[in-house]
């Protein structure tokens, strides 16, 4: 069998093979491995496997991660609809007046945007669910305590970034797809940096970035969170070698499975 060969005739019927693939070099080291380690007769089937990973996702599949990406859209603009219109909550006359209507806004732009890219591929979008922004009581003054609002708010948004960059791949099929939910992405980036920069305004003791699996002084509750940033090796390279701990956990951003997402709003979701 010659991958070679194989990679040349699908690249005649389709040139963007390697793109699907990362690369002709990656492709035979990927096959070069698995084939290493199974029975000649199994090849086939390993080779089957890798191109299905670059050729099997389906619309149905792109829709259950837009789905999966509008529940987490309901929960922040819901969170910040309900948080620009509580009495008292935000401070008036301030500059966070304006941002957190402008991050409303953005949230509810996603929404609507997530809704009629589902109906594009003529999927149905999951409905909103009813939402507990308490979580239970873990946070029961979210709507009348400004700090406890910016904290959640945090969590919410560093979730989301690890949320969306945890699926991408998955969309790697529909070009147009992930260039829009990664340009939603970024946003939640700046989003997250922005929230962090006001509770820092109101002396909580972090940064703009996650150091770490540091929770940024909000504690135990939204530990799940942050799990798993503190990595410091990325693609084999010990990146601690060069500079600190923190900076170097501090310099990469670590994905969620959708598994992991789905515990850490299971609390924020009544129903």
């Amino acid at each position: 069998m010659n991958i070679n060969n194989i990679l040349t005739e699908i690249e005649k019927v389709d040139p963007e093979v390697y793109e699907r693939l990362d690369g002709r070099r990656s492709a035979m080291k990927e096959f070069m491995r698995m084939s290493g380690k199974i029975a000649l007769a199994a090849v086939p089937f390993a080779l089957g496997g890798m191109f299905k990973k670059a050729y099997g996702q389906t619309s149905t599949g792109i829709a259950g991660v837009l789905n999966y990406a509008l529940t987490l859209e309901y929960l922040e603009a819901e969170f910040y609809t309900n948080g620009a219109a509580a009495p008292n909550l935000v401070p008036a006359g301030t500059p966070a007046v304006g941002a957190i209507n402008t991050i409303r806004d953005h949230e509810k732009a996603h929404v609507e945007f997530l809704k009629k890219a589902l109906m594009s591929l003529n999927a149905v979008a999951v409905n909103k669910p009813t939402f507990d922004f308490t979580a239970g009581g873990a946070f029961g003054n979210v709507f009348t305590n400004y700090d406890t609002f910016l904290a959640v708010a945090q969590t919410f948004e560093d979730t989301g970034v690890r949320a969306y960059k945890g699926r991408a791949g998955e969309l790697i099929s529909n070009n147009d797809v992930l260039t829009a939910a990664l340009q939603i992405h970024s946003v939640e980036a700046r989003h997250a940096s922005h929230i962090r920069q006001m509770r820092k305004a109101r002396g909580a003791n972090l940064k703009p970035w996650i150091t770490g699996n540091d929770t940024g002084g909000i504690g135990a509750a939204v530990q799940a969170s942050y799990n798993g940033e503190e990595v410091t090796t990325q693609a084999g390279v010990n990146i601690a070698g060069f500079v600190s701990a923190n900076a170097a956990s501090e310099s990469f951003d670590e994905p969620l499975t959708a598994d992991q997402v789905l515990a850490i709003v299971k609390p924020f979701i009544k129903s």
